[in-house]
């Protein structure tokens, strides 16, 4: 079962509703629920300004089984840090151990750079990811929308397709995308085990997509 969430006003209950529908997804789609399975490692990409907010307010609705929680952060993000630390330690209980780390690689692709440019910083980047992501090997990688997520999913399926562990993508499109994909949501959306988008306008085009509401 979920945590509840305090009562409010009108649209923060929607938002907390739409959140908590997204997570009770995420369990059973990964087969944890309380006293089941146990833990679950997550990998969890953190992006600048609004997706950092998002992926943190999915995080805040799934229960304490999702742990540790490790974030990735491109390096030349100032932000996501900040407030990565900020809900951390909302969320931690009285003598109860950290149960996050927070790892850097390259940025992916900067705003406005060139395509040509960013397929050098994206390898540059799965290279940073490689060996983190087969050091972690976490149960699942949790994403929506930065660059980031690609070098970091394709190193999860690398994982799996040697054989060493079965890494569950999920990803959640941005709310800000209400009628096209992310670049990086056309690129993931086949290479996905679940993908959410949070307009339905979008799942009527990617019919793979299961849309559940919005998160924010």
């Amino acid at each position: 079962m979920l945590p509840s969430r305090p009562a409010g006003g009108g649209k923060a209950a929607r938002v907390g509703s739409s959140a908590g529908i997204y997570a009770l997804k995420l369990e059973r789609s990964v087969g944890v629920l309380p006293g089941r399975k146990g833990y679950v490692s997550v990998l969890v990409v953190a992006g600048s300004g609004g997706h950092t907010t998002e992926i943190l307010r999915l995080l805040d609705s799934l229960p304490a089984a999702y742990a540790p929680r490790h974030y990735v952060i491109a390096d030349t993000d100032k932000m996501s840090e900040e407030k990565v630390c900020t809900f951390e330690s909302l969320k931690l209980q009285p003598d109860s151990k950290l149960q996050y780390t927070i790892c850097r690689i390259p940025r992916s692709r900067e705003v406005h750079q060139s395509w040509s440019s960013s397929v050098v910083s994206t390898l540059n980047a799965l290279r940073y990811s490689l060996p983190l992501v087969f050091r972690l090997r976490p149960d699942m990688v949790l994403c929506n929308g930065p660059g980031t997520c690609v070098p970091l999913c394709a190193a999860a399926l690398l994982l799996g397709i040697m054989g060493m562990k079965k890494v569950l993508i999920v990803y959640v499109e941005s709310i800000c995308r209400v009628h096209s994909l992310s670049l990086t949501g056309k690129i993931l959306y086949r290479l996905s085990d679940y993908f959410f988008v949070q307009w339905s306008s979008l799942r009527d085009k990617y019919p793979k997509s299961v849309f559940l509401g919005r998160v924010v």
